[in-house]
């Protein structure tokens, strides 16, 4: 059974990947395994396969949710979407992150989207 943080996580990607299609990007998968860690969203955005981290609290008292990304997290997150693009010989690709505030209970919760972070 997923815990707490979980669960938030979980939301946060379907609300970002909602948002991205929203936006016009395709998707293509999702919590992606790779060895050097997962891939929360890929997406395609015309000719460039996007890679997206995404980073979920309900609050902000410990400070936004993309200050949870830390050096070694960019470096997990690059070395995982080298491997993907190289098994699937994707040339165009980029790294955006995705911030969400709030719950499965808030009506509107808050996006920030960072792109090519990376």
């Amino acid at each position: 059974m997923a815990n707490h943080n979980q669960k938030i996580g979980r939301w946060g990607e379907e609300v970002a990947s909602v948002y991205l299609q929203k936006k016009g990007y395709k998707f293509v998968d999702m919590n992606v395994r790779t060895p050097h860690g997962e891939i929360d969203i890929i997406l395609q955005d015309d000719k460039i396969t996007v890679f997206v981290e995404v980073k979920t609290r309900t609050s902000t008292q410990y400070g936004p949710p993309e200050m949870a990304i830390t050096r070694q997290k960019q470096l997990n997150m690059f070395n995982s979407a080298e491997y993907y693009a190289e098994e699937h010989k994707i040339i165009h690709w980029q790294i955006d992150a995705i911030s969400v505030e709030g719950n499965p209970n808030s009506r509107e919760p808050k996006i920030t989207h960072f792109e090519d972070v990376i």
